[in-house]
């Protein structure tokens, strides 16, 4: 009973809370609506200097809601520490709020799992509101391990075409810096994962560091190996004076080989992957469908004998 008590204790805390959140996301949604009508005139006289631009209102309450969710957040304790501001950069997360959010889902999370077990189970078990905690709040870790690794794939993935438009630009006569600006500006739809550090590359040129120094942060961002290859190549390109555009070329098809290479590996380890499900499934199946009739008709044969 006192159990019973105190999960509806914690429901309704919970409602309390997302219903005072909605209602400030309301409130903040009907200002923001009222001052869109009021300036709506100067917006069309002037929509590349207007104040708010088509989405406007939903981002400035999202902005105040992410605000008032951190207050809740340092009430309770905890803050987002330099190791999780890393991981998260490396999942392509590297705003302040995008770090108020995780730690807000990893505080929220368990307690919506424990009210909705509390509600679905038919018997009060401590274990499974235990369980129900835990998942919650190790489900946030687990997402974003899986973002790091599907980001640093994709990046893979995308390197050779990047590698083809940088040799292409630096043919063109773009020095590799331009180039790599126009690279990423190029590949922001196709591969924004990969533009954004080309990005990030550049600014930080831009800002005064080293160029050297500002891909081998690259390199550290982005543990993949053919990035950090492509990186040790622009160094010693660098440092013996080799034309990079032909370094580009061949170290562009040598990644497409390279691949090729593990898409065939892999296929020729289909045919090995492929005998298990055939014992344990098909051919179980062909047995019964072959040798089953006329199993049952030499015993109906036998039978007859007797």
């Amino acid at each position: 009973m006192a159990m019973l008590v105190s999960v509806l204790g914690i429901g309704l805390l919970i409602a309390g809370v997302v219903f005072a959140l909605m209602l400030y996301l309301t409130r903040a949604l009907f200002a923001e609506k009222r001052l869109l009508a009021v300036t709506q005139t100067a917006r069309e006289a002037a929509p590349e200097t207007g104040l708010l631009a088509e989405g406007g209102a939903s981002r400035v309450a999202s902005e105040r809601l992410l605000e008032q969710v951190a207050q809740w957040r340092a009430l309770l304790g905890g803050k987002a520490s330099p190791e999780l501001r890393r991981r998260l950069a490396l999942a392509g997360y590297r705003q302040q709020r995008q770090a108020e959010v995780f730690l807000a889902a990893r505080l929220v999370l368990p307690l919506l799992l424990i009210l909705l077990v509390s509600l679905l189970a038919r018997e009060m078990n401590f274990l499974y509101l235990v369980l129900a905690g835990l998942g919650g709040y190790f489900a946030p870790e687990m997402w974003l391990n899986q973002a790091i690794v599907a980001r640093r794939e994709r990046i893979r993935l995308s390197l050779p075409d990047a590698l083809d438009l940088l040799a292409i630009c630096v043919e063109a006569g773009l020095g590799l810096d331009q180039a790599v600006l126009r690279v990423s500006q190029e590949l922001a739809l196709s591969h924004p994962d990969l533009a954004q550090e080309l990005l990030q590359v550049h600014h930080e040129q831009r800002a005064g560091k080293p160029r050297l120094e500002a891909w081998r942060q690259l390199a550290e961002r982005v543990p993949v190996s053919s990035i950090q290859s492509f990186v040790n190549m622009l160094v010693q390109t660098d440092r013996f004076g080799t034309p990079i555009s032909r370094t580009l070329n061949v170290f562009s098809e040598a990644l497409r080989t390279q691949r090729r290479q593990q898409a065939e590996e892999l296929a020729a380890k289909t045919t090995i992957k492929l005998v298990f499900p055939l014992v344990l499934f098909i051919f179980p199946s062909i047995f019964i469908v072959t040798a089953v009739p006329a199993i049952i008709t030499l015993m109906k044969g036998f039978s007859r004998l007797h």
